[in-house]
């Protein structure tokens, strides 16, 4: 199996390969759209500014290549920013389109509402999750975040949620494209656990 991990600026590359490398599966970095479909599977990872993504991924032709690789009905994972760019728009320094992959948007955590918690929402949280294929063998693990923004969609995309004054929506799945805030690939064992499951899928 050869999974992609798209490469656009934006993202911490090496600690997503080497924890593929942990699990000994195979993963490659890859810089060019057109190479995209040869993959099986596909990671979108990401640190940074959703309009800086979004540039980057539409001015590469990775926009159009990652949505060609989503209706092939490959199976696809978005991480941290990664997560938020498959929604359909993001409020982070203004108004900007994502991929919409999925329906919804990626809003600011409300300080009103995170009881005092600082923002960006930093370190170590539980995530509730439901019986996806994503959580075999885990029960609510505790997993890495960095974020001062969250996704809004429906409740039938969530599989998982976390509580940080207010629950929001952690994980999701909507067909063959899943998305995870928080980071498995610095989250230890159980973070390994999902990528795991993931590259698992289909088999």
């Amino acid at each position: 199996m050869k999974i992609g991990i798209v490469d656009y600026n934006m993202g911490n590359l090496a600690s997503v390969k080497n924890a593929f490398d942990k699990i000994g599966a195979y993963a490659e970095i890859v810089k060019e759209s057109e190479k995209i479909k040869n993959y099986d599977k596909l990671i979108l990872p990401g640190v940074g500014a959703f309009g800086d993504a979004m540039e980057h991924l539409k001015y590469t032709g990775m926009d159009e290549a990652i949505k060609d690789f989503v209706k092939s009905g490959k199976y696809m994972l978005g991480v941290c920013l990664g997560m938020q760019l498959l929604f359909e728009r993001s409020e982070e320094f203004g108004a900007h389109e994502g991929l919409g992959l999925i329906e919804g948007e990626v809003v600011y955590f409300d300080k009103n509402r995170v009881g005092g918690h600082k923002i960006p929402h930093m370190g170590w949280n539980k995530l509730f999750n439901t019986n996806s294929p994503l959580f075999e063998g885990l029960e609510n693990p505790y997993l890495y975040f960095v974020h001062s923004l969250h996704v809004v969609c429906d409740d039938k995309y969530a599989i998982g949620k976390t509580v940080y004054g207010y629950e929001f929506v952690s994980a999701v799945n909507k067909e063959n494209v899943f998305g995870f805030q928080p980071h498995p690939e610095k989250s230890h064992d159980e973070g390994l656990k999902i990528l795991k499951n993931f590259i698992e899928l289909g088999e």
